[in-house]
């Protein structure tokens, strides 16, 4: 991060921000930087500026990359509020983005509290259209402003999706483990079977109809559907084990996190085992290498590590070890109705955070293409560019019924200037590339004459007459 000679930086919040994420104190991060704790004190006060010795002393002492003490107009907390300030509610007011970003910087808990009180604002609009018709429920129950999964998943994204914690937990299990290449069931069952008494079953779909992993405490069985793939298998083993080794960091890595409630806290502690799981089956250092070696080629990766092509992407989204981080990815999953039911983020996700992905990301279209890799150059409205690859993975294995779509849809994808590194964009033209524009969901979005515009945004006025049929069903006024 260069140091402009006629700039000052002032950053307190960022400072302390990174004191608290480390854990340390005051006075022990006075100490490692050289400085004085009265010192120190006023850097965080944003009372004395940021020197250029001191930046290069925190790097060498906590060994993590100076831009990420910069302020991001596409941070998470950021690309909320630009989201939330967006409504025509806020527009007289003319908030530039770089206002909005050093607001997010500097008071992220605040920013998350706006942000989750427009949610609380549309979930009410969107109930009382609901329950125009039919009238309110006879219990007069309210539904929760955050659900755990929103919770869960704007926790996960304001740690940049990566857990230090854990990936050390799960080094550590994978040194004890030494599974040989492509067999890591045949150590997993052992550890299982030796260190916790647990046994191993494989059982047909009628002992487990509605589940696929099923542990028996008491019967000392871990039990797993023959509707599972061998990655899958592979992964239950590696959750089980994470559980039992490492259930006390994962309660305390819960409880530094303050749940609001047992639901959240419990969905909480899924994901993180999940991590913790990914981790020990593909570990950090042997991944990232792997990655970087094979210029991101995830059907390289996948084999390699025998696992599948959603755990993969998923991993990649993780690269954030400070001094070795990977091409920051974004990855969502979908359903051929456009649903999104996973949604993870090594940096910023450039799409909607209240509604859906746009439709004229090729994440749609891969489902008239099965199994193939599609890539697409993306143009958000401000001008951000994105390199994005999509490609169908199919469901849990279920028996047949003759009626139920059996995929669903990766997407993944990373800030144009990283695309270079991925063995996707091979051949194309990177400098002036074909973009196509997309938006966040439509009621929020302000692109004119979209073709695929599914409904007018709430911030503008409808506008339709006898005389003229636009490109769009819903044309709207643009100022």
């Amino acid at each position: 991060m260069a140091l402009p000679p006629d700039r000052k930086l002032f950053l307190g919040a960022r400072l302390k921000r990174l004191r608290r994420d480390l854990g340390v104190t005051q006075t022990r991060m006075a100490e490692d930087l050289g400085v004085s704790p009265s010192y120190f004190n006023l850097l965080e006060r944003n009372q004395r500026p940021m020197t250029a010795q001191v930046l290069l002393r925190l790097a060498e002492a906590y060994d993590f990359d100076l831009k990420t003490l910069s302020s991001d107009p596409e941070s998470a907390s950021a690309s909320g509020l630009t989201e939330v300030f967006s409504d025509q509610m806020f527009r007289d007011l003319g908030l530039a983005r770089h206002e909005i970003a050093e607001v997010a910087d500097s008071a992220p808990g605040v920013s998350e509290a706006i942000v989750r009180l427009y949610r609380a604002y549309l979930d009410q609009r969107r109930t009382s259209s609901d329950l125009s018709d039919i009238g309110r429920p006879e219990d007069g129950a309210q539904q929760p402003i955050v659900t755990p999964s929103d919770w869960v998943r704007d926790y996960i994204q304001a740690q940049k999706n990566y857990f230090g914690d854990l990936e050390e937990a799960a080094d550590e299990l994978v040194g004890d483990l030494q599974p040989q290449p492509q067999d890591f069931a045949a150590a997993a069952r052992e550890r299982l079977a030796k260190k916790h008494g647990i046994q191993v079953r494989i059982v047909p779909v009628d002992v487990l109809p509605e589940s696929v992993r099923r542990f028996d405490y008491h019967r000392r069985r871990l039990f797993l559907s023959e509707l599972l793939t061998g990655a899958g298998r592979s992964f239950s083993l590696a959750y089980q084990l994470a559980v039992l080794e490492h259930g006390e960091l994962i309660d305390k890595l819960a409880d530094r996190a303050n749940p609001p409630d047992k639901p959240t806290r419990a969905l909480l502690k899924v994901s993180l085992a999940n991590s913790l799981a990914a981790g020990v089956l593909m570990p950090y250092q042997a991944f990232h290498d792997a990655a970087e070696a094979t210029a991101y080629d995830i059907e390289l990766i996948r084999a390699r590590f025998g696992v599948s092509f959603e755990q993969a992407c998923h991993r990649l989204t993780t690269l954030a070890r400070p001094g070795q981080r990977g091409v920051p990815f974004f990855m969502v999953r979908v359903d051929s109705a456009g649903n999104i039911s996973k949604r993870f983020a090594g940096s910023a996700f450039p799409f909607s955070r209240f509604g859906g992905a746009c439709p004229r990301w090729n994440i749609h279209s891969c489902f008239r293409t099965p199994g193939r890799i599609i890539s697409q150059i993306v143009e958000t409205p401000d001008s951000q560019r994105y390199f994005t690859i999509a490609r169908t993975v199919a469901r849990v294995a279920t028996p047949f019924t003759g009626a139920e779509d059996s995929e669903l849809a990766i997407g993944m994808g990373c800030e144009l200037k990283y695309a270079e590194r991925l063995v996707y964009s091979r051949g194309l033209d990177l400098k002036e590339p074909m973009a196509t524009p997309i938006g966040p969901a439509c009621r929020i979005c302000e692109r004119p004459a979209c073709p695929q515009r599914a409904a007018e945004p709430i911030n503008r006025t409808l506008m339709v007459d006898d005389f003229t049929k636009s490109i769009s069903p819903y044309p709207f006024a643009t100022s």
